[in-house]
């Protein structure tokens, strides 16, 4: 059974409406039910069949004002020092030290993203299948591999976060805090929209882009209006 506040928050939602951008992020403030600073949702419903290479999506994006999250990083190397790489600011750093250390057990994966440098993918073989499953493999396709460990770790710790499919096709993800403000907010999300039209798969078939809906963390959902030159 929704909360009081729940239900008072979705009475400034009309059934069945869609909004601009504009009109959506307005109603982020206005339907916050919690009285700590919420996380932004943006949830994608798309027209993808990810079973296939050609629809999926694997990415990445750096939003102009970040998501306000800090992410707590995991860096390997072999030629950068773990007090440079924790200087940079990664959470945890190592070599085929902390390699071992994850395949004993003796770290534990608290950690929201790994990066590595080329020569250390070999030794993750090791515990892809702890990594893995987690997705927290590095992969060079999303920028978690690269030779200059100090600027991936900085382009992750300045804002740049990974999203993909998930095994519907859709997109689930943040794009800020409440505290951001409606100008941020707005710029945040106008991004991310035109991120995904930029990512579009060249499998898909038809209408791409099904649904949009956006939230603060256990607020209700408000449906963005995808196509403004038409009557709502």
């Amino acid at each position: 059974m929704a909360g009081k506040k729940y239900v008072k928050a979705c009475e400034f939602l009309k059934e069945g409406m869609s909004y601009s951008v504009d009109e959506a992020v307005e109603l982020l403030e206005q339907t916050n039910t919690v009285k700590f600073d919420p996380t932004v949702e943006v949830h994608f419903t798309l027209n993808l069949d990810p079973k296939h290479v050609d629809q999926m999506i694997r990415t990445t994006a750096t939003l102009p004002h970040g998501t306000g999250k800090v992410p707590n990083i995991c860096a390997f190397s072999d030629s950068t020092s773990a007090a440079d790489l924790k200087k940079a600011g990664a959470t945890v750093a190592g070599g085929e030290d902390l390699v071992s250390e994850i395949e004993n057990g003796n770290q534990s994966l608290d950690f929201d993203i790994c990066v590595a440098t080329p020569s250390m993918m070999r030794h993750l073989g090791k515990i892809a299948r702890v990594l893995g499953p987690k997705g927290l493999m590095p992969n060079p396709k999303t920028g978690t591999v690269g030779e200059d460990l100090v600027a991936v770790i900085g382009e992750i710790a300045g804002g740049k976060f990974e999203f993909k499919t998930d095994k519907h096709g859709n997109i689930h993800s943040i794009f800020g805090k409440l505290s951001f403000g409606k100008e941020k907010l707005k710029e945040n999300l106008e991004s991310f929209l035109q991120t995904i039209q930029d990512v579009k798969p060249s499998g898909s078939k038809g209408k791409y882009i099904e649904n949009v809906t956006v939230c603060n963390a256990m607020g209700p959902g408000i449906k963005i209006n995808m196509n403004p030159d038409e009557e709502k």
